[in-house]
């Protein structure tokens, strides 16, 4: 789908009539727009029905707002996998509910979806400035999480049993596809209850969101495990330092954190296929460095090379979000490269890193902190003027509203002919194909 195919309107749930309790002079309106494209060829292809060039709503405070918070109650979810800054999320949402707009009804939603559902028999968290005073000091979640879907009508009658007028969601792009149903039913019901979302993978694959929280952070700790493969690598006669990192459908934490630390010489991430065996093959490539320079540190995105799985026929199987579970490519590869090295002859060294889950647990660093509390912020605004179905993100360096449809439609990926895959060839000296053909 493309961008110029999306509609990128907010709904609204009525008019706003009350004045917002806040005291700032940088209050924002629904005419304050920023282009979705700044770079392009034929302006005709991003023009919307009106005629005028597609644009997103900016984010922010709004003078009017739709709900009273005297008698507002909100609520938050947490989905999926954990990613660093989700307490930070949670913190920001409360504090500003609380102390900004005089919300004193917040709960926190426990075990995902799951907490919806009365089978489950999950209790509800009472959230308040003293619960979340310092949660944003421990990494995961406290509302902890979970995966998969749940009935839409049941959820939306759990919201509407609790008096739910505000419904804050945090997750990647299943939740908020799942976000989306329960918009649509609570407007087929014409209930009045905002759906905000708030997008988190850590992957920073969700389309049209700039940057993701948590992606810093996983950044700065891959980082960590990169310098230790390099004194690995480095500390044996033929040494390699193997990495596996996160990214099921996209390679973005494994190219920048390559480009963070230059002691990379092999990236190998979804969106690139590569060959193993051949002359320009991954395991030849790799050989001839090792001949020249004695040793190489690798990272692999755990998307990457599914590709020689399929090819043996092996079924592919999902997890309870639909998610195709991935083959592990980075034992996978440390068993070829000991068998290819083992049949030439060639003594090596190599040692294996899979940091994955110590780097989603941890707390954010000081910029996701940061990033965090705007989103937060910014969500709390969207929600308090009465709108509804929609995502805050930062799109071309400002924070805007974005339809969830939009956001869950498809993946950011790495473009292997983009700029940042260039730059990694270009740190790390690999071949432009390690393809045969």
């Amino acid at each position: 789908m493309s961008i110029q195919s999306f509609d990128f309107e907010i709904r609204n749930l009525g008019e706003r009539k009350i004045p917002s309790p806040l005291s700032v002079g940088y209050f924002k309106t629904d005419e304050d727009r920023v282009l979705v494209n700044i770079y392009v060829k034929n302006l005709e292809e991003f023009k919307g029905p009106d005629g005028l060039p597609r644009s997103l709503e900016v984010a922010g405070p709004r003078k009017m707002i739709f709900f009273d918070p005297s008698k507002v109650k909100a609520a938050i979810v947490t989905c999926g996998g954990l990613s660093p800054g989700i307490n930070d999320v949670i913190r920001a949402l409360v504090l500003e509910l609380h102390h900004r707009y005089g919300v004193r009804n917040i709960i926190g939603i426990m075990y995902g979806y799951r907490g919806l559902i009365p089978k489950y028999g999950y209790e509800v968290c009472e959230l308040t400035p003293q619960r979340v005073e310092h949660i944003h000091e421990q990494g995961g979640s406290i509302l902890s999480s979970s995966r998969g879907n749940q009935d839409i009508g049941e959820m939306v009658d759990a919201l509407e049993r609790m008096n739910i007028s505000l419904f804050f969601v945090i997750g990647g792009d299943g939740t908020m596809r799942g976000a989306e149903l329960i918009t649509d039913e609570i407007l087929r019901r014409k209930l009045k209850i905002s759906v905000i979302g708030i997008p988190k993978t850590i992957d920073n694959d969700m389309a049209l969101i700039q940057k993701s929280f948590g992606f810093d952070t996983a950044i700065s700790e891959a980082v960590k495990a990169i310098q230790c493969a390099h004194v690995e690598a480095k500390g044996s006669p033929m040494g390699i330092g193997l990495v596996k990192l996160m990214g099921r459908q996209s390679g973005h934490i494994a190219a920048f954190a390559a480009l963070a630390q230059a002691d990379v010489n092999f990236v190998l991430i979804p969106e690139v296929p590569f060959d193993l065996e051949g002359e320009k093959g991954f395991l030849k490539v790799l050989e001839n460095r090792l001949r020249v320079r004695n040793h190489a540190v690798i990272i692999v995105a755990e998307g990457a090379g599914q590709d020689f799985f399929h090819k043996k026929k092996k079924p592919i199987e999902t997890d309870a979000s639909g998610n195709i579970k991935l083959y592990d490519i980075g034992a996978f590869l440390k068993s070829r490269i000991e068998g290819y090295f083992k049949k030439i002859g060639m003594e090596i060294n190599l040692k294996y890193f899979d940091p994955s889950y110590i780097i989603r647990s941890v707390p954010a660093n000081a910029s996701d902190s940061l990033y965090c509390g705007a989103l937060a912020n910014y969500a709390v605004h969207a929600a308090m003027a009465g709108k509804t179905g929609m995502v805050v993100g930062l799109f071309n360096d400002v924070f805007v509203h974005l339809p969830l449809h939009a956001v869950a439609s498809k993946r950011k990926t790495v473009d292997p002919e983009g700029n940042v895959w260039m730059q990694v060839l270009e740190s790390t000296g690999q071949p432009q194909s390690m393809k045969n053909d």
